[in-house]
């Protein structure tokens, strides 16, 4: 996180990125929220994978915030998934905000909110299995269609929760993001998240234990 609360801090103290995460089910590669800027991002994923950029089969992202997919444009050989109730949500947040953009004459706001309505409309919205033993699960709150990936196992059930855990600590002491979407709808995913999971992989931590 920019700051984490949980630490005492305020203001940004750091530049932001969220949990990117490889799922693997047979021959489909799922990578989801490539957060970090290409050029760290790629040399990463060849480090703990072996795999280069074009061997990923799709990109799944929790939402759409910006800090969530710095790195998408490096996987244009992968479909890019996300809920469709996100998609939806925010590409009609990006419509509206262009017109207010053409309303005051602001050609350079008008061309980057372009380029943001053209990365919603490459985004594929998500079926409700991705693959074998990848599942999606509704996450709503932190963002309007935040969801999460439900990896069951034989012996201990995994979410990769996006935002909607954000850290560790944020576990630990009950609390959601803030500031957030829609706080009771949030409330609610993260304890949905906490009783399904055995293991949660937060949004902008590691993987944890969901009764810690």
């Amino acid at each position: 996180m920019a700051a984490n609360p949980h630490w005492g801090e305020r203001g940004s103290v750091r530049p932001p990125h969220a949990t990117t995460s490889l799922v693997v089910s047979g021959k489909t590669r799922i990578l989801v929220d490539p957060s970090l800027p290409t050029q760290v991002l790629i040399p990463r994923l060849l480090e703990r994978s072996g795999l280069g950029p074009d061997e990923i089969t799709h990109v799944f992202l929790t939402c759409l915030n910006p800090i969530h997919r710095r790195g998408l444009l490096a996987f244009e050989r992968a479909t890019w998934l996300v809920s469709e109730r996100e998609r939806e949500a925010i590409g009609v947040q990006l419509i509206e905000s262009i017109k207010e953009a053409h309303g005051a004459g602001d050609a350079d706001l008008v061309k980057s909110l372009g380029q943001e309505v053209a990365i919603v409309q490459r985004t594929v919205a998500a079926e409700d299995r991705l693959a074998p033993g990848v599942d999606l699960f509704p996450l709503y709150g932190a963002t309007p269609g935040m969801t999460g990936l439900l990896l069951p196992g034989p012996g201990a059930t995994t979410l990769i929760a996006g935002d909607a855990v954000p850290t560790v600590e944020h576990l630990s002491a009950g609390q959601v993001m803030s500031p957030c979407f829609d706080l009771e709808a949030a409330r609610e995913s993260f304890k949905e998240a906490i009783e399904i999971a055995d293991w949660i992989v937060c949004g902008r931590d590691n993987i944890v234990p969901s009764r810690i």
